[in-house]
């Protein structure tokens, strides 16, 4: 058995896009558009795990407005849980998703953990990839913001 992916229904590919792949990082490896269907599947990958359609993927679902221009949207985010990823420098990666207006909910005050949002309400931890790095400004004295 091997791990896929893990399905997202967003609500704006757009915004979704520029949170997974533009502020996150991940790379898009795939992407299908389904007419009859009306929706869109894009496949993402952590930088390095692009490599074929049995590395862990986050699949983004894109279903299209109806004819009306009516979308449905999503809620429940916080009953998903989370994806976790694992990032060779927690400040680097959120310092990037702040420059990107991404705020951070749970600042990596531990030099380890750290919580986002995507667009859709999705929380995303992001985990310093072995030992923690050691506390350092602004992000020490930086409380939580919102629920993670």
């Amino acid at each position: 058995m091997k791990y896929l992916h893990t399905m997202v229904r967003v609500h704006d590919l757009d915004a979704s896009m520029k949170f997974y792949r533009d502020a996150l990082g991940l790379v898009e490896v795939r992407r299908n558009e389904y007419p009859s269907g009306r929706f869109t599947l894009v496949y993402l990958a952590a930088p390095g795990n692009e490599g074929g359609p049995y590395q862990p993927q986050v699949e983004l679902t894109y279903n299209w407005p109806d004819a009306d221009g009516q979308a449905e949207v999503y809620t429940g985010g916080r009953n998903f849980g989370h994806l976790a990823f694992a990032v060779p420098d927690i400040y680097a990666a959120c310092q990037r998703l702040a420059d990107h207006g991404v705020t951070v909910l749970r600042p990596p005050r531990d030099g380890r953990m750290a919580f986002v949002r995507s667009p859709d309400g999705i929380s995303v931890e992001l985990l310093q990839d072995g030992a923690a790095l050691a506390p350092a400004e602004p992000w020490a004295s930086m409380q939580n913001t919102g629920s993670w």
